[in-house]
């Protein structure tokens, strides 16, 4: 009788072995929950439907998930490679618009017109690419800004649904493959991932996964880093065109937001398909599976009678529960937040917690991979000596000031000198200016630690349809609405806060899901239509007169003293510096990092119900969609002022000094005949130019 020893690599060297078979299994892992969800949402689905689920209706559910299918594809290569894209749903919306200008014709003209809005496609996503390969830049920061840019182009070239495409490329997307029963879409769901294959087998899909899994090294090993990740860029550009294309073919018209609702789809079935938000890990046959799987949970609503309002919210669970998913069985920040929190809940308990020390407080990172912090100590009282002490930041702030008083000037040139000594002038500049001066206080300690918030539109608009759903005028209401609504921005800050700390998910995650709740439930609501007047006390802040100005503007200086009172000479100022630093060094340093976060999240939902207030004030109204155009211009506010959209470097003063800056722009253009749309495109230059210009050169 023979006994077999087995080494204790023998089951991992032996491809049949037990290990071998759970290796591949969580090779696999993502691509087999994303087939999971898709047949439990299909069970579910048949098992509600009041009548038989056929093949019709499977091609029906393909055909509608296509669209998103298709962008997100480009979205999983870009998220492979360690990157975000949120230009992605301007794209689409672009190439919408394009199609019925291109697509014309002949049947040649017309896939004539379809290879050059891929080809632009392609070209918007080199763009892209170039900037984040050659300036070293957050692919968040560029994508946002060429998001707006493309949007902005997107209005130009049409602002309101309408046109058509060539009929023979209309139809012979919209056909059948089988009479009745497989569409076209699934043909082209096919080619697509067919594409993908052809794509991943090759250098550069190696290197795509190599992008995310270790930069250092890939660039290392020989790959031409900067290369490949501009082609990621252009292959995902292409991708979202042709999702763009789609559309036009569905609708056989152009929609210019055509593209807006996808953005939250898209990371949604990113992460559904088994794609890690971190890179280097995951597929897009997955994501294919997810986007149906979407789709499946929008007939599910439609079948149990539950208002479409509802499907933002159900993505945005969607989104966090796989992003939580995704991360079982791995090592990931949750795992040490949730172990942290454990451990400071037991000290909590039993009264063993340490304090902190003062001291600590204050500490200055003097080491060589941090920058001080300069701003914790203002002495002297001559001009130059206070420059001196100051000079660091000083020369990141200075510019957006000189840029401001060069925009105050051309714009005497334009409308006369008797515009610049008007009253009104001066009212507006300032009013407009506190809005996102209060805004640029939150999103700039958000920036500051490292992080952004994108939940900032949908709670804008929350809080002013609160405001007047609540009070619908009257003023004795305010005095309890007013709080309430002011109470719901702190709520959305801790969700965000405590989604980043104590979850570990990135913070473009949570904000863009929390932004996707926030819609659902405004909709929900004022059931798709704000009702009611904002109190007559609220408006008469914004547009009232207290002598030559309105009571806003007189409180632009107060509130200017308070930001920098609290970021400044604040130990809750010092903490966010030191966090944006390093969260290594502040947390031996003795700072509570997590509830830092926490409370900047807080202050940020804050600073966005309080704009939210003050907006609906100054309209005397509420309406959908009111907070979108705030988005960029928070972040534009913070860079444009010098801050480093990593975190640990910026002033305050610089913060105002953009927030007058685009604001001064912003009126300039107003009385011009310039369309709002270009307003758009002139934010994102503005952004872009900023973040290169005062980008960290050692990073």
């Amino acid at each position: 009788m023979k006994i077999a020893i087995a080494s204790p690599d023998s089951e991992v060297v032996r491809p049949g072995g037990r290990v071998g078979l759970l290796a591949r299994v969580d090779h696999y892992r993502g691509l087999i929950i994303a087939i999971g969800a898709l047949l439990a949402m299909m069970i579910t689905w048949v098992s509600l439907s009041a009548t038989p689920v056929g093949l019709y209706d499977v091609g029906s559910v393909i055909s509608s998930s296509a669209t998103l299918a298709l962008a997100a594809i480009g979205q999983t290569i870009v998220v492979l490679s360690g990157g975000f894209d949120l230009s992605a749903s301007a794209v689409v919306s672009l190439s919408n618009v394009l199609a019925v200008r291109f697509v014309q014709g002949t049947p040649i003209e017309q896939w004539g017109g379809v290879a050059l809005i891929l080809a632009i496609g392609g070209g918007i996503g080199l763009i892209n690419g170039a900037l984040i390969a050659w300036f070293r830049l957050q692919s968040i920061v560029v994508t946002l800004a060429t998001m707006f840019m493309v949007q902005g182009l997107t209005l130009l070239i049409q602002n309101k649904p309408g046109g058509s495409i060539g009929d023979q490329f209309g139809a012979f997307i919209t056909s059948d493959l089988v009479a009745d029963k497989v569409p076209m879409s699934a043909a082209v769901l096919v080619a697509a991932l067919l594409v993908w294959t052809s794509v991943k087998r090759t250098r550069f899909g190696v290197g795509l996964y190599a992008l995310g899994s270790d930069p250092d090294g890939a660039y290392a090993n020989g790959m031409p880093v900067r290369g490949y990740r501009i082609a990621t860029y252009a292959l995902a550009g292409m991708f979202y065109a042709a999702a763009g294309l789609y559309v036009s073919a569905q609708t056989g018209s152009a929609d210019p937001l055509v593209g807006r609702p996808l953005l939250l789809s898209m990371f949604t079935a990113v992460v559904l398909g088994g794609t890690w938000l971190g890179g280097g890990r995951g597929g897009c046959v997955g994501t294919v599976f997810a986007a149906m799987t979407l789709m499946i949970t929008v007939n599910i609503l439609l079948v149990l009678n539950v208002s479409a309002f509802f499907t933002t919210i159900a993505e945005a669970v969607i989104l966090i529960l796989a992003v939580l998913g995704s991360s079982v069985g791995k090592q990931s920040a949750a795992h040490h937040c949730a172990r942290y929190a454990g451990r400071w809940f037991t000290a909590w308990r039993t009264g063993t917690r340490a304090r902190n020390d003062p001291g600590a407080r204050r500490v200055k990172f003097e080491v060589e991979n941090f920058r001080p912090i300069e701003n914790t100590e203002l002495k002297g009282h001559v001009l130059g000596d206070w420059i001196e002490r100051n000079r660091e930041w000083a020369k990141y702030v200075v510019p957006a000031y000189l840029l401001f008083f060069a925009v105050i000037a051309i714009t005497g040139v334009v409308y006369g000198p008797g515009v610049l000594a008007s009253a009104n002038f001066y009212t507006s500049l300032l009013t407009l200016t506190l809005f996102l001066a209060v805004l640029g206080l939150g999103q700039g300690a958000v920036i500051l630690t490292g992080g952004l918030d994108l939940s900032v539109p949908w709670l804008i608009t929350l809080s002013g349809v609160l405001l007047t759903g609540l009070t619908h005028g009257v003023n004795e209401a305010a005095t309890w609405a007013v709080p309430l609504v002011l109470c719901t921005g702190l709520l959305v800050g801790v969700f965000n806060g405590v989604g980043v700390v104590v979850l570990g998910l990135p913070p473009i995650v949570v904000t863009l899901a929390a932004n996707g709740l926030l819609q659902g439930i405004t909709l929900i609501y004022c059931n798709g239509s704000p009702q009611g007047w904002s109190p007559s006390a609220i408006s008469n802040f914004t547009n009232g007169r207290v002598g030559p100005l309105s009571l806003a503007a007189w409180c632009v200086p107060l509130f200017l003293a308070l930001a920098l009172l609290l970021l400044h000479r604040t130990a809750f100022g010092r903490r966010i510096y030191a966090v944006g630093n390093s969260q290594v060094a502040a947390k031996l340093s003795g700072v509570r990092v997590g509830a830092t976060l926490i409370a900047v999240y807080c202050l940020s939902g804050l600073c966005s119900a309080v704009v939210g207030l003050l907006l609906a004030g100054f309209s005397s109204q509420a309406f959908l969609g009111m907070g979108d155009p705030y988005l960029l211009p928070s972040i534009a506010v913070v860079v444009v002022g010098g801050a480093l959209i990593t975190g640990g470097r910026g002033h305050y003063l610089g913060v105002f000094g953009g927030a007058l800056l685009l604001t001064a722009l912003g009126t300039l253009l107003a009385g011009t005949t310039v369309p709002p749309a270009v307003r758009d495109i002139i934010n994102g230059l503005v952004v872009l130019a900023a973040v290169i210009t005062l980008r960290d050169k050692k990073a």
